[in-house]
């Protein structure tokens, strides 16, 4: 007896893992400096936990629609309108349980057994586990540092097959921060557009940009009916343990999302749904607050990154992750993590587990004191 062949070809999440395994040292006494965590480190803001609590006085704790309250749905519908000159009926919107959660309904309704989805190097580590578990095929293609770290349209079309179903973009992007330009998503959209293929995008970072605000594909002239937008509460809001994400999209698409969820997890949690109501239609000033707070880390880890010999560091337009290069220290970066962790108690993720080796994804969902000691550790580290 065995478990599924479905199950044993995918791969447990190293950053999951790695935070797990970062928590129970601390919890043994150690003392962890854990760059892992991609969660923000602040507390979901009043109003919002103030807005669950009168949902469960309320008595508003039984099943809802499986695609989501229409009161919510409506309201994501109103922030893609106002935030992103976009408009979506309620049929084009799913609420669902985190945007994880959302991006397995996504590659569970597109991919029939052997499509292809392409997927930009370096990737979100659960991309490629989820079309594998659709039955579909990732096609990985690298991105550079000197390009930084974007998908570029040619690289995309010299993959294109008869069998490709969707491309996959990610802007702010995790691991890397990097943040598409409206002029290069533009050539990702011809391209779809010539060969007949949907775009997903990965927009749960979007507020969390200190550049310019992020373009959404699905703005372009003709992309509405091609893009599926994925998002949520959680990095925004501070809301990681809530569960909720939402996307929007074609009909059709959205409709087979919601019959999936029927009958796997229902709908989403009726309080966390009340939750994300109220920090989409209430107050801001968390939001700001957080977004200034991350910059000044990212500054803070940038700088200290950058003068360590041997590691070399970009700055990011978004998220709250760095990528940075350990090439003149390690080219392994599994073995840098590893022995980063043992010696110095620092966790960070290897780059390998985003299908890009010799560099490190270090979270700066952190406080600046932890910051500055993870550094100082790093430091020694790199010079022994």
């Amino acid at each position: 007896m065995s478990v599924s062949s479905r199950i044993m070809d995918i791969s447990e999440s190293p950053t999951l893992s790695l935070n797990t395994k970062a928590k129970e040292l601390k919890l043994a006494g150690a003392d962890v400096v854990n760059f892992t965590a991609g969660e923000p480190d602040f507390d979901t803001p009043d109003n919002i936990k103030k807005a669950a609590i009168g949902a469960i006085n309320s008595g508003f704790t039984k099943y809802t629609a499986p695609a989501g309250t229409p009161e919510l749905r409506k309201a994501v519908s109103e922030k893609l309108k106002r935030e992103n000159g976009l408009d979506y009926g309620p049929g084009e919107i799913i609420v669902s349980c985190g945007g994880k959660h959302v991006l397995h309904n996504v590659m569970m309704a597109l991919c029939n057994t052997g499509d292809e989805i392409i997927i930009p190097s370096p990737y979100w580590v659960s991309y490629p586990e989820q079309v594998k578990l659709a039955g579909g095929k990732p096609v990985i293609v690298e991105t550079s540092k000197e390009e930084g770290f974007k998908l570029k349209a040619s690289s995309i079309e010299e993959c294109v097959t008869s069998k490709t179903r969707a491309i996959v973009i990610n802007s702010p992007n995790n691991p890397t921060g990097a943040v598409y330009e409206k002029e290069e998503l533009m050539k990702i959209a011809d391209i779809a557009t010539k060969n007949g293929i949907y775009v997903i995008s990965d927009e749960i970072y979007e507020h969390l940009s200190y550049e310019e605000k992020p373009f959404s594909i699905a703005s372009l002239g003709g992309m509405k009916e091609r893009v599926i937008i994925a998002n949520g509460a959680a990095k925004t809001y501070a809301m990681t343990g809530w569960r909720i994400g939402w996307a929007a999209g074609p009909r059709d698409v959205i409709k087979a999302m919601v019959k999936l969820q029927s009958h796997t997890t229902s709908n989403p949690t009726s309080i966390a749904q009340v939750a994300y109501m109220e920090a989409l239609q209430g107050s801001q000033d968390a939001v700001k607050m957080m977004v200034s707070e991350f910059r000044k880390r990212r500054d803070i880890m940038v700088k200290g990154l950058n003068e360590i010999p041997g590691i070399s560091c970009q700055v990011p337009g978004g998220s709250f992750y760095v990528f940075p290069g350990i090439s003149g220290v390690s080219k392994n970066s599994m073995e840098f993590s590893k022995k980063l962790l043992d010696k110095e108690k620092v966790a960070v993720v290897p780059g390998v587990a985003f299908g890009c080796d010799g560099h490190i994804r270090m979270s700066y969902a952190c406080s600046e004191e932890t910051i500055r000691k993870g550094l100082e550790r790093i430091m020694r580290f790199a010079s022994s």
